[in-house]
């Protein structure tokens, strides 16, 4: 018997479950813990004096994380992964039908599993701590809620209000929980069990029935709305939406035992699909990249934190090491500039407490830990500093020869440069041991990849700490060898340039964007050409053009568009025309800038080829150069930090499928 639940009995007849795994800083639901929480129910089920029972967890951030999908990714038996199903509907099922009232108490993430096993409760009260987050992401495993979920949260909250958590796999924070009726009561985590125990005396709860979400017009009604809403969020790519969509309207107004049923079938389907399994394997990826390690000694923590540059990424990461609680020092020459990058992170906090991402309280005590100045100030105690300047070597060499001066021993030197080398700029300063690239991408507070670069003479406990320092803010890093472009912008810049070839090719910039977003791209390319701005990218291909060559050529049209002021979205005009309703039209400006008519009404197959083939060569190259370790970090960083679609594992699954099957 494992030992991952604790039970005992308080002074009022009262049960506490005490959800609290052992070597681990998480709960989860394994085989051995649904037997122990069996067995628990044994024992409450026998007791005829117990007044109610109180499920808690004593840790940290969790309250149970969920599953575990380790497995759930091992087993490929239909029958042992229904049974897997089985024992989590029939273990909460016990729960639901206990003849006294239960209380799920949530502190921190309640998850999948952890969402249901609540739902199996009568009562629910959440911590209002920012910490507490409940939800059913399995669809963005390739999988939908199937220990009783699909069928409880409908009836709990109303089919609308349910689907719209289950089909996005949103995470629900502890305040529009109790709007939305998932949580009864919000209360400080400390009087959990007093307050659970006031639910505890009003009985069994009588709640309302969502008539209107149950009867068949009105299903019919949502399902001719969501569907459609489905196939342009994914292109027909992920079935598990639509699969929970349809278990959710039919399990809604069945009876328990059909509607374990459904959730079975549909689980047992959907585990067996290529898009679960990459997207599964896309979920270790992220766990290895929150663990990863490079050295094996202890390095010091950083709480202080410098930026240098406030334009649009100085200010992004400012807010985002503020937010996650570092004391950050901004700096910028210009007043003006700090003005407006202080505006850009007061515009962030404000947006984050409407989301419910933090409480006002919380986004004004991050804004305080921000110091703006336009003045030189001391940074001998500050333990990171990170520049952020313009992309060009001359101005970032001069940066760093002013913070090699200026900072402590011990400070760690980063740029947050997109492509210039790490090594040359280290060369500036006294001690190029202590100098890293920590690439952040735009927008720093939406954007989940961060490049931790290392230069040739990067000390391994100087990577650690940058390491170390990206994952204590909650971003995902890859380690990335010092080389031009690193490794996202490497792999993309060339796909995003022969979008531009096709287009001067007389191809339809329609026809080019389609075939990328049929292949599951979250932008056409064109499209995120203007959205970066004409000016960024000619900037960023002159850069690629000059050093890779022949291999990397610029577009002309990139020249002629910023010739003509058609900067993309920034300007109203680039490759489309902004600013109407509607999905962006072709600009008849652009295309003036159509050189031959060698790709007009080129397929769709033709140019997904073209484009798609750059980035696979790309990836095959930066894997034989050594830029990273492997090809899972290849695929991990371009769909974190290049949108590549998820569905299909990343460059180095495609080219795998390529090489196996032709297609």
């Amino acid at each position: 018997m494992s030992h991952h639940i604790q039970y005992s009995l308080n002074e009022d007849r009262v049960g506490i479950l005490n959800f609290d795994r052992e070597g681990s800083s998480a709960n989860i639901f394994d085989h051995d813990t649904l037997e122990e929480l069996a067995t628990h129910l044994d024992t409450i089920e026998a007791d005829t004096e117990l007044r109610g029972l109180v499920l808690v967890s004593a840790k940290e951030k969790i309250f149970i994380a969920g599953a575990d999908i380790n497995a759930f990714s091992r087993v490929e038996d239909p029958e042992a992964l229904r049974e897997i199903a089985r024992a989590g509907q029939e273990t909460f099922a016990r729960i639901s039908d206990l003849k006294i009232p239960t209380v799920a108490a949530i502190h921190g993430q309640a998850l999948g599993g952890g969402c249901e096993i609540a739902l199996a409760c009568d009562y629910r009260l959440a911590s209002d701590s920012r910490d507490t987050k409940i939800g059913l992401p399995e669809v963005t495993l390739g999988i939908l809620p199937a220990w009783g979920g699909s069928y409880r949260l409908p009836r709990l909250i109303g089919l609308p209000n349910a689907l719209d958590m289950i089909l996005a796999g949103k995470r629900v924070a502890a305040y529009p929980a109790k709007k939305k009726g998932l949580v009864d009561q919000l209360c400080p985590r400390e009087h959990f069990i007093r307050i659970a125990t006031e639910w505890i005396g009003k009985g069994k709860p009588q709640r309302k029935r969502h008539w209107k979400t149950r009867n068949p017009l009105a299903k019919m009604i949502i399902r001719s709305r969501v569907r459609p809403m489905l196939q342009k969020k994914t292109n027909g790519h992920y079935p598990a939406p639509f699969k929970a969509l349809e278990v959710c309207l039919k399990a809604v107004s069945a009876d328990r035992a059909t509607a374990f049923k459904l959730e079975q079938d549909a689980l047992v389907e959907l585990l067996l699909t290529d898009v679960c399994q990459h997207l599964v394997r896309l979920f270790f990826l992220q766990e290895r990249a929150r663990k990863i390690s490079v050295y094996e000694g202890d390095v010091a923590p950083t709480d202080t934190v410098g930026v240098i540059g406030a334009g649009v990424m100085g200010a992004g990461i400012a807010q985002w090491s503020a937010a996650r609680g570092n004391r950050v020092i901004l700096k910028d020459i210009n007043p003006e500039a700090l003005q407006k990058g202080m505006a850009a992170i007061g515009k962030v906090f404000t947006g984050a407490v409407k989301r419910h991402v933090f409480t006002r309280t919380e986004a004004q005590a991050a804004l305080d830990r921000i110091f703006p100045t336009a003045v030189e100030v001391p940074f001998k105690d500050v333990d990171l500093i990170i520049e952020a300047a313009t992309e060009n070597m001359d101005l970032k060499k001069k940066i760093f020869a002013g913070l090699d001066a200026a900072a402590g021993p011990d400070t760690v030197l980063a740029t947050n440069t997109s492509a210039l080398s790490i090594t040359e700029l280290a060369e500036t300063t006294s001690d190029p041991g202590r100098v890293v690239g920590i690439h952040y991408f735009n927008p720093v507070h939406k954007m989940q990849l961060v490049e931790v670069v290392r230069g040739r003479q990067t000390r391994p406990e100087v990577l650690q700490r940058a390491l170390a320092f990206v994952q204590q803010s909650g971003k995902l890093p890859v380690v990335v060898n010092d080389s031009p472009g690193f490794l996202v912008n490497r792999i993309l810049i060339p796909y995003l340039m022969e979008a531009g070839a096709l287009f001067e090719a007389g191809a339809d910039p329609k026809a080019i964007d389609g075939a990328m977003l049929d292949f599951g791209m979250p932008m056409g390319p064109l499209r995120l050409i203007d959205e970066v701005g004409i000016d960024v990218a000619h900037h960023v291909a002159t850069f690629f053009a000059e050093t890779f060559g022949d291999r990397m050529p610029m577009p002309e049209s990139l020249n002629q568009l910023l010739e003509a002021g058609l900067l993309g979205r920034k300007s109203g005009k680039g490759f489309f025309l902004y600013g109407g309703k509607g999905d962006p039209q072709v600009n008849p400006e652009a295309l003036a800038f159509v050189r031959t008519a060698e790709h007009r009404g080129a397929s769709r197959e033709l140019l997904e080829e073209r484009m798609l083939n750059k980035m696979l060569v790309e990836s095959r190259m930066c894997l034989e150069e050594g830029v990273v370790e492997s090809a899972d970090d290849i695929d991990f960083a371009m769909i974190f930090g290049a949108g590549f679609a998820p569905f299909r594992g990343g460059p180095m699954q495609v080219d795998k499928q390529v090489e196996r099957t032709g297609t």
